[in-house]
C-alpha cells in the first residue's frame, strides 16, 4: 500500500479515527521545525496557529492596501477640485502640475494636444508626429513602463535625461483622442508596466474633461 493509498482512504472513512481513538494517542509525527516528535492532535493545533498567522498578516496586507487607496483616492479629489475651480487654460496647467508635484510626487509632466478647436501659442499645441497620435488613439488603457522609443521623451526638454520611467495617458472627447499626457519620474520603479492603471485613467479623464471646457 502506498502512501497515497492511506491518505485517500483516510479522507473516504472520516469515522476511521472514531473506530479507532485510541490510535490517535499512539501516533507520532516530526515536529515542523524539526527536533522531537509530537501527536497528531499537537501537530493539528500547530497547523492551526500557522493559518491563523497567515490569515493576520493577510488581513493586515488587505487593510494597508485600503488606507493606501484611501489616500490616493483623497489626492485624485483634491486634483478635481483644482481642475474645476480652474478658470483658463493657464490655471488648468497651474493646478495640474502643483497637484501632481505635490499630492503624487510627479516631477515631470509634458502634455500635448491635437483636434482642439482653439490654439494657444503654447508647446502644448506643438505639432505630434504620427507614430504618437496612432500609439495614444489605439491606447486601450495607460502605458507604464520604461522610458519607450516614441519620442515623448522630447517632451520633457532639458530634464529628459533624468527621466527613467513614465506614463502615457491618452486623453479623450467621446471616442476620439485629443492629446496624451506624459508624466515622468527619476525612479525606474515609479511606473512599471504590472502596476494598476485606474487612478491614472481617471486623472486622465479629469484632464480631458477640464480641458475641452476650456478649449472647446
Amino acid at each position: 500500500m502506498r502512501a497515497d493509498d492511506v491518505a485517500r482512504y483516510l479522507q473516504d472513512h472520516p469515522q476511521f479515527f472514531e473506530d479507532y481513538h485510541d490510535l490517535l494517542a499512539q501516533l507520532y509525527v516530526p515536529h515542523p521545525h524539526g527536533g522531537r516528535t509530537i501527536s497528531i492532535t499537537e501537530r493539528q493545533i500547530l497547523t492551526l496557529r500557522e493559518r491563523a498567522k497567515a490569515l493576520e498578516l493577510k488581513l493586515a496586507e488587505l487593510l494597508r492596501f485600503g488606507e493606501d487607496n484611501d489616500l490616493i483616492s483623497g489626492r485624485v479629489h483634491a486634483l478635481s477640485i483644482a481642475l474645476l475651480t480652474a478658470g483658463s487654460f493657464d490655471s488648468v496647467m497651474t493646478a495640474l502640475r502643483e497637484q501632481l508635484a505635490e499630492a503624487f510626487a510627479i516631477p515631470h509632466l509634458a502634455l500635448r494636444l491635437w483636434n482642439s478647436v482653439l490654439t494657444r501659442d503654447n508647446e502644448v499645441f506643438a505639432p505630434v508626429e504620427e507614430g504618437i497620435r496612432v500609439f495614444a488613439n489605439e491606447s486601450k488603457q495607460p502605458y507604464c513602463g520604461p522610458v519607450n522609443d516614441l519620442g515623448v521623451l522630447a517632451w520633457f526638454g532639458d530634464v529628459a535625461p533624468s527621466v527613467q520611467s513614465m506614463a502615457l495617458i491618452p486623453l479623450r472627447r467621446d471616442s476620439r483622442t485629443v492629446g496624451l499626457l506624459a508624466l515622468g519620474a527619476t525612479d525606474e520603479t515609479r511606473f512599471v508596466p504590472d502596476m494598476g492603471t485606474l487612478y491614472l485613467e481617471r486623472i486622465g479623464e479629469l484632464l480631458g474633461a477640464s480641458l475641452i471646457r476650456e478649449l472647446g
